[in-house]
Protein backbone atom coordinates (compact mmCIF):
# COMPACT_ATOMS: atom_id res chain seq x y z
CA UNK A 1 0.00 0.00 0.00
CA UNK A 2 1.40 3.45 -0.93
CA UNK A 3 1.87 5.83 1.99
CA UNK A 4 -0.98 8.28 2.47
CA UNK A 5 -0.24 11.96 1.94
CA UNK A 6 -1.17 14.30 4.75
CA UNK A 7 -3.92 16.70 3.71
CA UNK A 8 -6.10 19.48 5.01
CA UNK A 9 -9.77 19.65 4.07
CA UNK A 10 -11.41 23.02 3.46
CA UNK A 11 -14.66 22.68 5.38
CA UNK A 12 -17.54 25.12 4.81
CA UNK A 13 -20.06 23.15 6.94
CA UNK A 14 -22.24 22.66 3.84
CA UNK A 15 -23.28 19.87 1.50
CA UNK A 16 -20.53 20.14 -1.14
CA UNK A 17 -17.88 19.89 1.58
CA UNK A 18 -19.66 16.87 3.05
CA UNK A 19 -19.85 15.08 -0.29
CA UNK A 20 -16.22 15.81 -1.14
CA UNK A 21 -15.03 14.64 2.29
CA UNK A 22 -17.08 11.46 1.99
CA UNK A 23 -15.45 10.72 -1.35
CA UNK A 24 -11.94 11.39 0.00
CA UNK A 25 -12.49 9.16 3.01
CA UNK A 26 -13.84 6.37 0.78
CA UNK A 27 -10.81 6.56 -1.52
CA UNK A 28 -8.51 6.30 1.53
CA UNK A 29 -5.54 7.88 -0.25
CA UNK A 30 -5.05 10.84 2.09
CA UNK A 31 -4.69 11.29 5.82
CA UNK A 32 -7.00 14.23 6.52
CA UNK A 33 -5.29 16.03 9.40
CA UNK A 34 -7.88 18.74 9.97
CA UNK A 35 -11.01 20.48 8.75
CA UNK A 36 -10.02 24.06 7.90
CA UNK A 37 -12.81 26.61 8.36
CA UNK A 38 -12.89 30.40 8.00
CA UNK A 39 -14.60 32.09 10.94
CA UNK A 40 -15.84 35.68 11.14
CA UNK A 41 -14.15 36.60 14.43
CA UNK A 42 -16.58 39.46 15.12
CA UNK A 43 -19.54 37.07 15.35
CA UNK A 44 -17.89 33.63 15.75
CA UNK A 45 -19.68 32.38 12.65
CA UNK A 46 -18.63 30.64 9.44
CA UNK A 47 -17.91 33.24 6.77
CA UNK A 48 -20.91 33.74 4.42
CA UNK A 49 -22.80 30.71 5.77
CA UNK A 50 -23.52 32.44 9.07
CA UNK A 51 -23.41 29.20 11.09
CA UNK A 52 -22.16 29.59 14.65
CA UNK A 53 -18.79 27.98 15.29
CA UNK A 54 -20.24 25.84 18.11
CA UNK A 55 -22.23 23.86 15.53
CA UNK A 56 -19.19 23.45 13.27
CA UNK A 57 -17.21 22.18 16.24
CA UNK A 58 -19.92 19.57 16.78
CA UNK A 59 -19.67 18.57 13.11
CA UNK A 60 -15.92 18.00 13.46
CA UNK A 61 -16.40 16.04 16.68
CA UNK A 62 -19.01 13.79 15.07
CA UNK A 63 -16.83 13.28 11.97
CA UNK A 64 -13.77 12.57 14.13
CA UNK A 65 -11.37 15.02 12.46
CA UNK A 66 -9.93 18.05 14.32
CA UNK A 67 -11.27 21.49 13.39
CA UNK A 68 -8.77 24.28 12.66
CA UNK A 69 -10.29 27.75 12.57
CA UNK A 70 -8.99 30.66 10.51
CA UNK A 71 -10.12 33.78 12.37
CA UNK A 72 -10.89 36.60 9.95
CA UNK A 73 -11.98 40.17 10.69
CA UNK A 74 -15.57 41.01 9.83
CA UNK A 75 -14.87 42.54 6.42
CA UNK A 76 -11.29 41.65 5.39
CA UNK A 77 -9.76 43.17 2.29
CA UNK A 78 -8.22 40.72 -0.15
CA UNK A 79 -4.72 41.70 1.01
CA UNK A 80 -5.61 41.02 4.67
CA UNK A 81 -7.29 37.75 3.74
CA UNK A 82 -4.28 36.55 1.75
CA UNK A 83 -1.86 37.51 4.54
CA UNK A 84 -3.81 35.48 7.10
CA UNK A 85 -4.15 32.54 4.70
CA UNK A 86 -0.42 32.55 3.90
CA UNK A 87 0.45 32.46 7.59
CA UNK A 88 -2.00 29.61 8.16
CA UNK A 89 -0.79 27.55 5.22
CA UNK A 90 2.85 28.03 6.23
CA UNK A 91 2.03 26.64 9.67
CA UNK A 92 0.14 23.69 8.17
CA UNK A 93 3.01 22.97 5.76
CA UNK A 94 5.44 22.85 8.68
CA UNK A 95 3.16 20.21 10.25
CA UNK A 96 3.70 17.96 7.22
CA UNK A 97 0.61 18.70 5.15
CA UNK A 98 1.10 18.54 1.39
CA UNK A 99 -2.40 18.65 -0.08
CA UNK A 100 -5.41 20.94 0.25
CA UNK A 101 -8.84 19.51 -0.63
CA UNK A 102 -11.88 21.52 -1.79
CA UNK A 103 -15.54 20.85 -2.56
CA UNK A 104 -15.65 23.16 -5.62
CA UNK A 105 -17.50 21.74 -8.62
CA UNK A 106 -17.04 23.92 -11.71
CA UNK A 107 -15.92 27.50 -10.95
CA UNK A 108 -12.79 27.67 -13.13
CA UNK A 109 -11.58 31.08 -11.94
CA UNK A 110 -11.85 30.10 -8.29
CA UNK A 111 -10.00 26.85 -8.89
CA UNK A 112 -7.19 28.65 -10.74
CA UNK A 113 -6.89 31.17 -7.88
CA UNK A 114 -6.72 28.41 -5.26
CA UNK A 115 -4.12 26.43 -7.22
CA UNK A 116 -1.93 29.48 -7.77
CA UNK A 117 -1.94 30.50 -4.11
CA UNK A 118 -1.42 26.96 -2.85
CA UNK A 119 1.47 26.29 -5.21
CA UNK A 120 3.28 29.34 -3.84
CA UNK A 121 2.93 27.78 -0.38
CA UNK A 122 4.14 24.34 -1.49
CA UNK A 123 0.73 22.64 -1.63
CA UNK A 124 -1.13 20.82 -4.36
CA UNK A 125 -4.90 21.09 -4.63
CA UNK A 126 -7.49 18.35 -5.08
CA UNK A 127 -11.12 18.79 -6.16
CA UNK A 128 -12.96 15.44 -5.69
CA UNK A 129 -16.27 16.74 -7.13
CA UNK A 130 -14.82 18.57 -10.10
CA UNK A 131 -17.14 18.63 -13.15
CA UNK A 132 -19.64 16.19 -11.63
CA UNK A 133 -23.07 17.32 -12.98
CA UNK A 134 -24.79 19.12 -10.12
CA UNK A 135 -28.17 17.50 -10.75
CA UNK A 136 -26.46 14.12 -10.31
CA UNK A 137 -24.54 15.33 -7.27
CA UNK A 138 -27.59 16.56 -5.38
CA UNK A 139 -29.41 13.27 -6.02
CA UNK A 140 -26.39 11.32 -4.79
CA UNK A 141 -26.33 13.54 -1.70
CA UNK A 142 -29.88 12.53 -0.82
CA UNK A 143 -29.47 8.87 -1.78
CA UNK A 144 -26.45 8.52 0.51
CA UNK A 145 -28.51 9.72 3.44
CA UNK A 146 -27.03 13.17 3.92
CA UNK A 147 -29.31 15.81 5.45
CA UNK A 148 -28.83 19.56 5.15
CA UNK A 149 -30.68 22.79 5.86
CA UNK A 150 -30.47 26.04 3.86
CA UNK A 151 -28.84 28.70 6.05
CA UNK A 152 -28.31 31.52 3.53
CA UNK A 153 -29.95 32.56 0.25
CA UNK A 154 -29.00 35.28 -2.21
CA UNK A 155 -32.12 37.39 -2.83
CA UNK A 156 -31.01 37.86 -6.43
CA UNK A 157 -32.04 34.24 -7.00
CA UNK A 158 -34.29 33.11 -4.14
CA UNK A 159 -36.76 34.69 -1.73
CA UNK A 160 -36.93 34.53 2.06
CA UNK A 161 -39.09 31.37 2.04
CA UNK A 162 -36.11 29.24 0.94
CA UNK A 163 -34.06 30.13 4.04
CA UNK A 164 -34.47 27.41 6.64
CA UNK A 165 -35.73 24.75 4.24
CA UNK A 166 -34.43 21.19 4.34
CA UNK A 167 -32.72 19.97 1.16
CA UNK A 168 -35.06 17.34 -0.26
CA UNK A 169 -36.89 16.51 -3.50
CA UNK A 170 -39.47 19.20 -2.81
CA UNK A 171 -36.77 21.84 -2.37
CA UNK A 172 -35.08 20.82 -5.62
CA UNK A 173 -38.39 20.89 -7.50
CA UNK A 174 -39.14 24.42 -6.26
CA UNK A 175 -35.84 25.92 -7.44
CA UNK A 176 -36.18 28.37 -10.35
CA UNK A 177 -34.63 27.29 -13.65
CA UNK A 178 -31.76 29.78 -13.29
CA UNK A 179 -30.64 28.33 -9.92
CA UNK A 180 -28.05 25.58 -9.82
CA UNK A 181 -29.36 22.59 -7.79
CA UNK A 182 -26.18 22.68 -5.70
CA UNK A 183 -26.12 26.49 -5.43
CA UNK A 184 -22.69 26.45 -7.05
CA UNK A 185 -23.03 30.06 -8.21
CA UNK A 186 -23.63 31.30 -4.68
CA UNK A 187 -27.43 31.13 -4.86
CA UNK A 188 -27.67 29.43 -1.46
CA UNK A 189 -25.54 27.88 1.29
CA UNK A 190 -26.28 24.95 3.58
CA UNK A 191 -25.43 23.29 6.87
CA UNK A 192 -25.12 19.49 6.90
CA UNK A 193 -26.42 17.90 10.09
CA UNK A 194 -26.46 14.17 9.33
CA UNK A 195 -25.09 11.59 6.90
CA UNK A 196 -22.61 8.76 6.45
CA UNK A 197 -19.57 10.80 7.60
CA UNK A 198 -21.17 11.55 10.99
CA UNK A 199 -21.19 9.27 14.03
CA UNK A 200 -24.24 11.09 15.39
CA UNK A 201 -26.56 13.80 13.97
CA UNK A 202 -25.85 17.44 14.90
CA UNK A 203 -28.48 18.72 17.37
CA UNK A 204 -29.88 22.11 16.37
CA UNK A 205 -33.09 24.10 16.16
CA UNK A 206 -34.07 26.88 13.82
CA UNK A 207 -33.84 30.46 15.00
CA UNK A 208 -35.01 33.63 13.30
CA UNK A 209 -34.51 34.52 9.64
CA UNK A 210 -32.68 37.82 9.22
CA UNK A 211 -31.81 39.99 6.23
CA UNK A 212 -28.47 41.64 5.49
CA UNK A 213 -27.45 43.76 2.55
CA UNK A 214 -23.93 44.21 1.26
CA UNK A 215 -22.13 46.49 -1.14
CA UNK A 216 -18.97 45.82 -3.07
CA UNK A 217 -15.75 46.96 -1.45
CA UNK A 218 -14.64 50.41 -2.58
CA UNK A 219 -11.34 48.98 -3.80
CA UNK A 220 -12.32 47.12 -6.94
CA UNK A 221 -9.27 44.88 -6.51
CA UNK A 222 -10.69 43.50 -3.26
CA UNK A 223 -12.85 40.43 -3.83
CA UNK A 224 -15.15 40.89 -0.85
CA UNK A 225 -18.37 42.50 0.30
CA UNK A 226 -18.83 45.17 2.95
CA UNK A 227 -22.02 45.47 4.96
CA UNK A 228 -23.96 48.36 3.49
CA UNK A 229 -25.12 51.43 5.42
CA UNK A 230 -28.75 52.47 5.02
CA UNK A 231 -27.71 55.67 3.26
CA UNK A 232 -25.62 53.87 0.65
CA UNK A 233 -26.71 51.94 -2.45
CA UNK A 234 -26.41 48.17 -2.13
CA UNK A 235 -26.02 45.39 -4.67
CA UNK A 236 -26.30 42.17 -2.69
CA UNK A 237 -28.97 41.09 -0.22
CA UNK A 238 -28.98 37.80 1.71
CA UNK A 239 -31.47 36.02 3.95
CA UNK A 240 -29.88 34.06 6.82
CA UNK A 241 -31.62 31.39 8.87
CA UNK A 242 -29.99 31.29 12.28
CA UNK A 243 -29.33 27.84 13.76
CA UNK A 244 -29.26 27.36 17.52
CA UNK A 245 -27.62 24.58 19.50
CA UNK A 246 -30.36 22.24 20.70
CA UNK A 247 -28.93 21.08 24.01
Amino acid sequence: MPEKTKAIFNWSSGKDSAMALYKVLQQNEHEVSCLLTSINSAFNRVSMHGVHQDLVELQAKSIGIPLKKILLPEMPSMSVYEKIMTETMTELKEEGNETSIFGDIFLEDLRAYREEKLESNGFNAIFPLWNVPTDTLIQDFLTMGFKAIVVCVNEKYLDKSFAGRIIDESFIADLPDNVDPCGENGEFHTFVFDGPIFKTPIPFKKGEVVYKKYEQAKDKNDNCYQEAQDTKPFQYGFWFCDLLLNE
